[in-house]
């Protein structure tokens, strides 16, 4: 990448030779029962040290000698029929350390290690003890777990036979449990076992507690706690048919699961997990979503519920029983059965001793039993060894040649059936990147329910090629150095001939080296250009490396080789103009009968346009909604990160599917389209809601829902439930939660905030989110006669006989009133509306208050504010709802289309979110009142320079959209339409602009701060933006502040990370090379600051200034614009 990195490092010298660790001990000692334990001796690196002697040593007497094994471990056994201590102290060591120098001298030490061990507590010296196992316990496995017991003979005078009961304990529940019998005539002590089948209900963790009842009344008893694999009952595997093979070529993905199981399976190139380890689902991940992993202790809900202690305390003084002397200690603190359940966090009946005797007053403490040695676990090292195999062919010449273009981060991306056999094999196509593959999937079934794959691994790989690194993109006038490596993992030394491809979009100038190179066994050679673009837009790039058979390489003698190797890799390379993109449209639907409607276009640049970068486009479309259906997937060039904001990628294909199938247009292509978008939107919708149904806009990092929204989703969820599965359950639990926002008097409380403050209608802002929710509830499709909407209409009604100013909420009302066919009403509010409409050119709209000509920006006077297209689109779809609509709503209904349709943008949006939802809704409301299948138009744009260009629009093509470049900016036109049927026409002009443009509502700055720019490091700095809102509300809405990163620059995750953290910002995006913020909103008067890091991650000569931007995402027109430059020089 050009970037040099420079480290130092220093290494200690360490004195310690070995040392000893006791691994894998008892807790406890029982009299009676061997004391059994590891010794394991490591060097200075934790590596086993095998075959050498260790001595253990019991109470500070020498016991035995051992000798460890080949992992450095060796077993031992203590016989404690003869210990009465409380305690003993055990010791390991392997060699004295010598002191035979003075101080400051490093000698070799050998560290030992000690560990005391208490005596457990048993009142009639009665003992049973598990033995642990130290691995997991895999599923499936069946192990017979040893359990030893030692049983005081006195009271057992006449009995042969004695019950031990076991259970099971994991995830709070019981798992397992049973009884074994045991024949003691013979001996008081010995061994049984348990079988134990190992299944998914014991993960992660199983709790055995086994127990006895000793006839003086004891409850004998042990408890060990088996870690256990986290697996699932749906048992998955996932494996490609090869570990290795050479890009672009074929291979099967062989899925094993339970039979009818769905499997979601992704396979994406492993240096994404190295950046994001967190989205590697893994077992630990799904357990860990548990909320009940284990019950220990007896606290509930904050109470303590431990037990009192029954028995009356006893004296201080040593207890003399059964031989013995007992020291008494403080209840909790010795090992005694109570214990046990406790950390079960089981509760036991019985009447029998289950505690030892607790002390009257607290003189002696005993301590608790420790560790010395740290390390319990040793890790494991793996050693992955790749064994490459050149394959030599004699005879004819043969040309391996690879051309790779192909370079996703996702590979496999699929949901797959499993059918009966359980056995499912899938062919893909390797990309062309040469990488390690990582695959996984899970799986769910009704009744076997979730597995997971333990991930499957597929390199891609070829002995001989080419790898080129460049940045994302750059701008007009810089240049950066395009650098190329060629690798040669063959056995032998290569010459190679390197050629990057001539291109009239850029200039190159090798630098380096300037000689055809060889390249050895497991080398690497490096070519290095100069490129500077000459062009705007995509460019690409295709190098290509082969091997010549011609000379010796090096010293070496030249090999008869029969494989030449040629590798192409083609990489593209976006270089942007300089400046701020700006987009203008001039629309305008255009019905003819059998006429010819002439109409004039000029295309105009600004003074400030950056030279080159102006493109115009003319498109003709035969159906009103035409050009949305082929952008439904970005209606609006703007981002899409909230719970809002996501539905404007998912309500525009309800009406769009349902505008298509009701004019029989609906084909089978664009039904899947439509109906994919809604399936994701609905899953991503589904991230905002809370746990009580309700949704708001960043979901559960809000307080609560917002009743606009919950409104908006419970509709839009109702009307898409006919063409995909939509959760009743879900559904239910909103129509719930926004009943409950009911009052008495029929209207809502609000919850949240408006979308769109500019929409606000003061006072009447509960009544205009009633009405809303009143629609809601009808487009849903409850009827009127439903309770919550019956009430709704008499909060609207009781509303309506007094004098409504706000014209917002006068369209609500009226679309209301219309939809639910209540005659007289709508009728009494269209007329009143149509008191305050707008006309211009025989179109009809309606605006809120008036705006002074000085407060509007250049983008203002394209496009209306989002508000008056949202409140256009309330009348135009209640004058197609209403009761006995006739002839002239419909002459009427179209002047308010003429306007609506010059609003949109190139995509077929509006400017915002909520404005692109309703006007869509009520262009296709129109489009199906007032469709006709016969038509037959022919367009044709001309101009005064020799340019015509003509199209044909029919029924057979109403739904193409057709384009053409225009060859002059600035330039006029001129379109002619004859024959008969509605035609949309749209001009769309873009281009860029120069800095400074003026700031409109708000003012920005910005600065770059703590700049580091070492010449071996990459440069780091710091961005400082400074912003306020100063516009005629009291706050802005929702701010959408998006930094254009520097050529060669990239964001620092983890200063991003911190401005969310610390609530500066709502949401960050990082989308290819701009950095998107989110801000609820900016209050008057407040200064808002926000600094995030960026780092060099490539270096580009010549840098451009970066521009910033601020607006407010639901009134598009209030906005300013800064820039930046690198302060690194």
């Amino acid at each position: 990448t050009g970037l040099q990195l420079t480290a130092a490092q220093s290494i200690s010298i360490t004195r310690v030779m070995s040392s000893i660790q006791f691994e894998n001990m008892d807790r406890h000692y029982r009299r009676g029962i061997p004391y059994f334990g590891q010794i394991k001796l490591v060097d200075k690196d934790n590596s086993p040290i095998s075959n050498e002697v260790v001595q253990l040593f019991v109470n500070n007497k020498n016991t035995d000698n051992f000798t460890t094994d080949d992992d450095g471990v060796a077993e031992f056994s203590i016989d404690t029929s003869k210990m009465f201590d409380p305690e003993i102290s055990l010791k390991a060591t392997y060699k004295t350390s010598d002191q035979c120098h003075s101080e400051g001298w490093i000698e070799p030490s050998y560290a030992d290690a000690s560990l005391s061990i208490q005596r457990f507590y048993s009142w009639t010296s009665s003992f049973v003890r598990i033995e642990p196992l130290w691995k997991d316990l895999n599923c499936g496995q069946k192990r017979m777990i040893t359990v030893h017991y030692v049983l005081n003979t006195e009271g057992y005078k006449s009995i042969n036979t004695m019950n031990f009961y076991y259970v099971g304990m994991a995830k709070g529940k019981i798992v397992l449990t049973g009884e074994i019998k045991v024949n003691i005539q013979a001996d008081q002590n010995g061994t049984f076992t348990i079988p134990l089948v190992v299944n998914e209900k014991m993960a992660p963790a199983l709790r055995l507690l086994v127990y006895t009842l000793h006839p003086a009344k004891e409850l004998v008893a042990d408890s060990v706690r088996f870690p256990v694999e986290k697996c699932f009952k749906n048992k998955v595997q996932l494996q490609f048919s090869e570990k290795q093979m050479r890009s672009a070529s074929n291979v099967s993905l062989v899925i094993e699961a339970a039979a009818n199981s769905f499997c979601a399976v992704r396979a994406v190139d492993q240096s994404m997990l190295l950046l994001k380890s967190e989205t590697e689902l893994s077992a630990e991940m799904v357990y860990s979503l548990h909320p009940l992993q284990d019950f220990q202790g007896y606290i509930f809900n904050g109470l303590n519920l431990e037990d009192d202690p029954q028995d009356p305390c006893v004296s201080s003084d040593n207890i003399f029983h059964k031989g013995l002397y007992y020291t008494p200690v403080m209840s909790g603190l010795g090992p005694d059965v109570y214990q046990f359940l406790r950390d079960m966090g089981m509760k036991f009946f019985t009447n029998s001793k289950v505690r030892q005797p607790v002390v009257c007053t607290s003189e002696t403490v005993r301590p608790r039993s420790y560790f010395l040695n740290a390390g319990f676990m040793a890790s494991t090292h793996y050693v992955k060894s790749s064994a490459e195999v050149a394959r030599e062919e004699r005879g004819k010449r043969l040309i391996l040649e690879s051309v790779r273009e192909f370079f996703p981060e996702t590979w496999i991306w699929d949901i797959v059936l499993i059918n009966s056999t359980g056995k499912a094999s899938i062919s893909y196509t390797i990309p062309d990147t040469i990488t390690e593959w990582k695959a996984s999937a899970f799986c769910v079934e009704e009744l076997v329910g979730f597995g997971m794959s333990v991930p499957a691994t597929l390199t891609a790989f070829q002995p001989f090629f080419v790898d080129l690194t460049l940045p994302y993109a750059i701008i007009r006038g810089e240049d950066f150095l395009l650098r190329a490596n060629v690798f040669n993992y063959l056995d032998h030394c290569i010459k190679i001939n390197v050629s990057l491809s001539d291109s009239l979009d850029y200039q190159a100038k090798l630098i380096s080296p300037d000689d055809d190179g060889c390249v050895c066994a497991k080398q690497r050679q490096t070519y290095v250009w100069n490129i500077f673009p000459k062009e705007i837009g995509n460019v690409v790039f295709s190098i290509t490396a082969e091997t010549k058979d011609d000379g010796a390489c090096g010293d070496k003698a030249p090999r008869n080789v029969s494989i030449d190797y040629r590798d192409t890799q083609i990489r593209t390379l976006l270089v942007e103009p300089e400046g701020i993109r700006r987009e203008k449209t001039q629309n305008s639907l255009i019905c003819t009968k059998d006429d010819v409607v002439i109409q004039d276009v000029a295309l105009d640049l600004p003074t400030n346009v950056v030279e080159g970068s102006a493109r115009a486009s003319f498109s003709v479309v035969g159906d009103i909604m035409g050009t949305a259906m082929q952008n439904l997937h970005q209606l609006l060039q703007m981002p899409f990160g909230c719970g809002e904001q996501n539905m404007v990628l998912f309500a525009p294909n309800i009406y769009v599917l349902d505008y298509l199938n009701k004019t029989g247009q609906l084909s089978e292509e664009v039904k899947a389209k439509a109906i994919g978008y809604l399936v994701s939107g609905y899953q991503k919708q589904l991230s905002y809601k809370h746990p009580d149904g309700s949704y708001s806009i960043f979901g559960t990092r809000d307080k609560g829902g917002n009743t606009w929204l919950t409104a908006f989703v419970y509709k839009s969820f109702a009307q898409a439930s006919h063409f995909i599965y939509i959760d009743d359950n879900v559904q239910a639990q909103t129509l719930m939660w926004l009943a409950s926002k009911q009052k008495q008097d029929g209207c809502f409380r609000s919850v949240g905030t408006l979308f769109n403050n500019a929409l606000k209608g003061g006072i009447d802002d509960e009544l205009s989110l009633s009405a809303y929710i009143t629609i809601a509830m009808l487009e849903a499709g409850h009827s009127g006669s439903y309770p919550v909407v019956r009430n709704a209409f008499f909060c609207l009604e009781t509303a309506s006989e007094k004098n409504i100013s706000d014209i917002y909420t006068q369209a609500l009302m009226a679309y209301a009133f219309c939809l639910a066919g209540k005659a007289e009403k709508c009728q009494l509010f269209l007329r009143e509306l149509q008191k305050s409409a707008k006309e211009v050119d025989g179109s009809q709209h309606w605006e809120q208050e008036e705006r002074s000509p000085s407060d509007k920006s250049p983008s203002f006077l394209d496009h209306a504010p989002s508000a008056e297209v949202e409140i256009t689109s309330y009348v135009l779809l209640a004058l197609l709802y209403k009761p006995n609509r006739n002839q002239e709503d419909l002459t009427k209904a179209s002047g308010i289309v003429q306007w609506t349709i010059r609003q949109q943008n190139p995509y077929g949006g509006f400017s915002s979110t909520q404005d692109t939802v309703i006007a869509l809704q009520a262009l296709t409301a129109y489009g199906e009142a007032t469709y006709n299948s016969v038509m037959q138009n022919v367009v044709k744009i001309t101009s005064k320079k020799p340019f015509e260009k003509v199209f044909l629009v029919n029924n057979e093509n109403r739904l193409l959209l057709q384009q053409t470049p225009l060859p002059e900016v600035p330039g006029k036109y001129s379109l002619t339409v004859n024959g008969s049927g509605c035609v949309l026409m749209q001009t769309a002009l873009r281009y860029n602009i120069h800095l400074p443009e003026g700031a409109f509502g708000f003012s920005l700055s910005v600065q770059t701060s703590n700049a580091s720019c070492p010449l071996d490091r990459p440069a780091i700095f710091d961005i400082v933006l400074i912003s306020s809102y100063t516009g005629k509300r009291s706050s802005s809405n929702m701010v959408i502040i998006d930094v254009k990163m520097l050529s060669g620059f990239v964001p620092v995750k983890s200063s991003l990370d911190k401005l969310i953290d610390g609530h500066t910002v709502t949401q960050v995006e990082n989308k290819k090379n701009h950095v998107l913020l989110y801000l609820e909103n900016i209050s008057q008067k407040e200064r808002k600051e926000i600094t995030f890091s960026v780092e060099q991650d490539f270096v580009v000569t010549h840098p451009k200034p970066a521009p910033v931007q601020i607006y407010d995402y639901y009134e598009t027109e209030e906005y300013a614009v800064a820039q930046y430059t690198s302060p690194c020089k």
